[in-house]
């Protein structure tokens, strides 16, 4: 990844936690979406409010859950059909969790959501984390798929 594309990523990932406030889910999915030029509706960025650790509760992190919503909105844009994009989102979330050790809040945020807890205290791997996610997305573009790969990433259309 370019040194101006990870600039880009760490000036909308702190625009996007300290000016705006939203959570982790909402600005990794703005952020591909940025990227990949792909609009995203307002009900779609709504959806993603509560996504962050489950709102909190320390389930599956929003950094994932913001990555798999941007597949299935590309997917669904580039008509690559359900099974591709289910099998695309698996890859996805497979390679997050050899790169990260974990699809759990609890685990990548061990410190939780108390209130003694600065805000956006995960800004530093969300910047990591959105980095890798369009990595992933661009490895995709290029992808042939392979019935050896478990699973098979789909292409998507340049």
């Amino acid at each position: 990844m370019a040194g101006e594309e990870k600039l880009f990523i760490s000036k909308q990932v702190h625009s996007y936690y300290w000016d705006e406030d939203i959570n982790c889910a909402t600005t990794i999915l703005k952020v591909l979406a940025e990227l990949n030029q792909l609009e995203l509706p307002a009900q779609v960025v709504a959806a993603a409010t509560g996504l962050h650790g489950a709102g909190g509760y320390g389930a599956q992190c929003g950094l994932v859950e913001g990555g798999l919503m941007f597949l299935g909105i590309q997917g669904t844009a580039q008509e690559i059909g359900k099974a591709a994009i289910a099998l695309n989102c698996k890859a996805y979330a497979q390679a997050f969790e050899q790169r990260y050790g974990s699809l759990l809040c609890s685990r990548l945020r061990p410190e939780g959501f108390g209130p003694h807890n600065p805000p956006h205290l995960c800004e530093s791997l969300t910047c990591k984390a959105a980095a890798f996610a369009a990595g992933f997305v661009e490895e995709l573009k290029g992808a042939v798929p392979s019935e050896e790969a478990v699973p098979a990433p789909i292409p998507l259309k340049r």
